[in-house]
């Protein structure tokens, strides 16, 4: 059974997907989500296999004739990737779609012509899938300073770093914050709903250029709302959505990327892997999260950095906790995760900045760590009752206002903390090339923490401040 929690998410997915039926896969275990009735597969020769395959094994097994197996569309774009459909989308519930299972297992190794992968599902890439409570925002005292603080050194127009954000728009008053007087990018669309209240993940994308701009002052930062106000697309989608922002923005020095999809497999996302293959030939270093889930499996793109020809081309990051000593709970973690950065109960800018924004908490902590870590953790510190968790239950969802900062926690947030890392490593040492300066600042960098079990790379700016991590004490 998939954990309470990211059913939670899966509902609140799919509600912001209302056209497209989802799944739970692999077969329920909850480790992503994917669109039902529908496989990937590269554009021409491949493309045909597929359907001939799916054809001639199992149709009567999924509900449809010969020629209701066919393609989705498009069947030509940038990312040369076709939806091939192999069962009705409407047919049985979330949990996992088997005509999908059965056309991966039709497919599977030796596969065809090709010697390679012919056939995925179509996942969900996501900022959202995280089985911790962590990935909510928390209000911060009145006077708090951003964490990591602002580093010395002002912004240079021809000499900054180009970073580009690929996640949520920018909070309508992300100028009231003067660490972002130099961001430029997509609005959000939709930041609160009819009540007035700031929808879940709304600021994702401001917070994070926020912690890029707080570590590294001379960035010249671009936000592009790719990922939609409620933090998910489907992979058929962003691989074409990634070449768009490339071609509109041109190829950053750092492209900063909080989100992904784990796959069940080794050898990354037929949907962004002709994106991935052209970021290999560009100067362009892409840091990406390791992912929430508290798991060893793959997360994509981070995990890119693991396959052979991406070593230079991709930084994964996975999450510190508080004192910075060791993992974060939440924390994808193995020999794929690359370095890691603080990513809990971090501070940057949010909204309410102008006028004070409420927000109602869709999720509750738990009594517990739900991996079972005993330090003060976000799945359980601070407490709140979410709206979700709540549904049909006695419980109230706690309220709470934002008023310009707010503290976070996530892989997403370690991310850009790196990210700011190389940018300011790029800018101090006069370095042009941001792949070269990822080597040069990993290979200086003495600072380690241990996740499980293992030392690992910890990069930890210097206006950093750890956050404690022992429980409170009970109130009396």
């Amino acid at each position: 059974m998939a954990p309470q929690r990211f059913r939670e998410q899966y509902d609140q997915i799919q509600r912001s997907m209302p056209d497209v039926p989802l799944a739970i896969g692999p077969d329920d275990a909850g480790e992503f989500l994917y669109e039902k009735g529908v496989v990937l597969a590269r554009d021409g020769e491949e493309a045909r296999i597929v359907e001939d395959t799916v054809r001639r094994h199992f149709t009567a097994f999924a509900g449809l004739s010969a020629d209701q197996v066919r393609r989705a569309g498009p069947e030509s774009n940038r990312s040369g990737i076709t939806r091939i459909r192999v069962a009705d989308p409407g047919q049985g519930d979330g949990s996992g779609d088997p005509a999908v299972a059965n056309a991966l297992r039709a497919l599977r190794e030796p596969e065809g012509r090709t010697g390679r992968r012919l056939v995925g599902r179509n996942h969900v890439v996501s900022i959202a899938v995280n089985a911790c409570p962590g990935d909510e925002p928390v209000p911060v005292e009145a006077g708090a300073r951003p964490n990591p603080a602002a580093a010395d050194g002002s912004h240079t127009p021809d000499g900054a770093v180009g970073v580009l954000v690929v996640d949520t728009g920018l909070m309508n008053d992300y100028r009231s914050y003067p660490l972002l007087a130099h961001t430029r990018g997509d609005a959000q669309v939709e930041e609160c709903g009819e009540d007035g209240v700031l929808r879940q993940y709304c600021g994702h994308g401001t917070f994070i250029a926020g912690l890029v701009a707080a570590v590294a002052p001379d960035t010249d930062i671009t936000v592009r709302g790719t990922l939609n106000d409620a933090g998910a697309i489907l992979e058929s989608e962003f691989g074409e959505k990634l070449f768009e922002t490339v071609d509109r923005d041109g190829w950053p020095d750092i492209l900063s990327l909080s989100a992904g999809t784990s796959n069940g497999r080794t050898d990354g996302l037929l949907g962004v892997d002709a994106f991935m293959r052209e970021l290999r030939r560009q100067r362009t270093l892409l840091v990406a999260c390791a992912g929430n889930n508290s798991s060893a499996t793959p997360f994509w793109p981070a995990a890119y950095a693991d396959l052979p020809g991406f070593e230079d081309a991709v930084l994964s990051v996975g999450a510190l906790r508080g004192d910075g000593e060791y993992g974060a709970c939440f924390s994808n973690h193995g020999a794929w995760v690359k370095a890691y950065a603080p990513g809990e109960r971090l501070i940057s800018a949010l909204t309410g900045f102008d006028t004070p924004v409420p927000y109602v908490y869709q999720h509750s902590t738990y009594d517990d760590c739900r991996y079972g870590f005993g330090y003060a953790c976000t799945c359980r510190h601070p407490r709140h009752t979410g709206a979700l968790s709540e549904e049909g239950g006695s419980g109230k969802p706690d309220q709470v206002m934002f008023e310009g900062l707010a503290q976070w926690s996530g892989t997403s947030f370690a991310t850009p903390v790196a990210a700011g890392m190389i940018a300011a490593h790029m800018s101090a040492r006069a370095e042009t090339d941001p792949r070269a300066a990822r080597r040069q600042l990993m290979d200086a960098n003495s600072e380690v923490a241990e996740v499980r079990g293992a030392k690992v790379p910890a990069l930890v700016p210097a206006t950093w401040r750890p956050v404690p991590v022992a429980l409170p004490s009970p109130r009396t």
